[in-house]
Parts: C-alpha cells; sequence; structure tokens
C-alpha cells in the first residue's frame, strides 16, 4: 500500500490514545494517531515520526490534517498505521505472495467476514476450500524479537479461540502477524503482558490452526509484506 503527501516531523506528546502533538518545520500541529496501542516504547518525547497531510481535510470536516503514520526507532522505521496491515495482507493475498510461499492457489477474497461470534479479517478459498484468517499487526520489537501483544487483548483471544474451532470442523484457518518493520529474526508472543493470549495461541496450532509471521518493506512512501520470520510459540 501506498501513502501520499507524507512528512517528517519530531514527536512532543501524546494527550491521549487519539492524538499526538508533533512539531513540524518549528509549527506544533496536532495528528490522528493511527494506532490505538500504547506504543510507549515508540512514541518518545523527541523522535522522529513520519505524518500523512491531509489537504482541506479541516473543510471536509476532519478535526486535524494530519495522520500520525510511522515512527524510528534508532535506524527502524516502523509502520504504525492499525489499519495497514488488512490491507497489505489482502494485497499479498490478491497478488500472489501467499500462494508462492504456500504453493497454495487463493480465490473469492473477502473482508471482514462472520464466521460464528467472530468476525475475521479475511475469508477466501484456498485450494477450493474455504479458509479463513486473522491479520494481527505486530509495532512491539524487543532485541530483533517481534511479540504481540503491547496490551492485553481479549478480543484477540476470542478471535484465534473461534478460529480453533474452526479448524477442528476441517475449515482451513490461518493467523497472520503483519511485523511493520524489518530487521527482525523471530516471531512469540508476548508471555510477560498477556499470557492467556499466548496459551490461545498454542491451543490454536494444536489444533491445526496455521501461524504466519512475515516481517514488512517500510519507506516513507509504502508498506508490502515481505518475508517469512520464524514463530515460536510458548510451551506449557
Amino acid at each position: 500500500m501506498k501513502y501520499e503527501h507524507m512528512i517528517e516531523g519530531r514527536f512532543l506528546s501524546r494527550p491521549n490514545r487519539f492524538i499526538a502533538h508533533v512539531e513540524v518545520q518549528g509549527e506544533q500541529v496536532t495528528a490522528h494517531v493511527k494506532n490505538t496501542g500504547r506504543c510507549r516504547e515508540l512514541l518518545i518525547p523527541g523522535v522522529t515520526v513520519l505524518l500523512q497531510h491531509h489537504p482541506g481535510a479541516l473543510e471536509a470536516g476532519r478535526k486535524t490534517e494530519y495522520s500520525l503514520i510511522g515512527v524510528y526507532k534508532g535506524d527502524i522505521l516502523i509502520n504504525m498505521d492499525s489499519q495497514a496491515p488488512n490491507q497489505v495482507a489482502e494485497e499479498w493475498l490478491r497478488t500472489g505472495g501467499f500462494t508462492r510461499e504456500t504453493g497454495i492457489a487463493v480465490s473469492d477474497i473477502h473482508r471482514e467476514v462472520t464466521y460464528g461470534n467472530s468476525r475475521f479479517d479475511l475469508a477466501f478459498l484456498a485450494d477450493g476450500e474455504q479458509a479463513y484468517m486473522e491479520v494481527k499487526g505486530v509495532t512491539l520489537e524487543v532485541d530483533h524479537v517481534a511479540k504481540f501483544p503491547d496490551a492485553p487483548t481479549e478480543r484477540g483471544i476470542k478471535h484465534v479461540k473461534e478460529l480453533a474451532l474452526a479448524s477442528k470442523r476441517g475449515l482451513r484457518a490461518y493467523i497472520l502477524f503483519v511485523i511493520q518493520m524489518k530487521g527482525i529474526t523471530s516471531f512469540m508472543p508476548n508471555m510477560d503482558t498477556h499470557p492467556a493470549f499466548g496459551e490461545a495461541l498454542q491451543e490454536a496450532s494444536q489444533a491445526g490452526v496455521h501461524i504466519m509471521a512475515y516481517d514488512c518493506i517500510v519507506t516513507k512512501e509504502e508498506l508490502s509484506i515481505d518475508q517469512s520470520i520464524e514463530v515460536f510459540i510458548h510451551k506449557n
């Protein structure tokens, strides 16, 4: 996926989950934060961030002309847009990335499809069989290891358990962790923050759910899924 009208700024503060104050060319502006997670290890006063400018936004009724899209953590550029993983995952499916990795033909792709008591991010036919995929964006990195979640997520557990049930019923089920950066050596659930999610992930894997993690090529104007990352799931 591509972004237009991107500019750099200096992060100042985050008064609440939805907005940030950023210095752009000596002027303080307010930006919408497109990630409601904590991101405390990323949004540190003084770091360089990427903003998307929306010309005419105020006239169109938006509260701010800017959206916070990315942040530099040292030399690593991290995409923070929580809406991006679903879009790049769909592009990856439609452009053959999934097929090249798995050898499985994909067709009839749909977004936001209900199954049971959950709505999954993607549904498609995999070699003609019904498949469901839940996509999780990952922005937390510790010593080149990507971890999810960065905050407790009961909704995430619900999705994982529903996928496990779908797999037990003979459907193909996938969880795709989209790591929104490069420089990652492995992925694992964040057992320190939410051990219940890691346990649910282990149970889903045992039930036949395919757990996948991929890093991304991140530039100022673009985000795309790149390489498979090794997944380690904690054992009880």
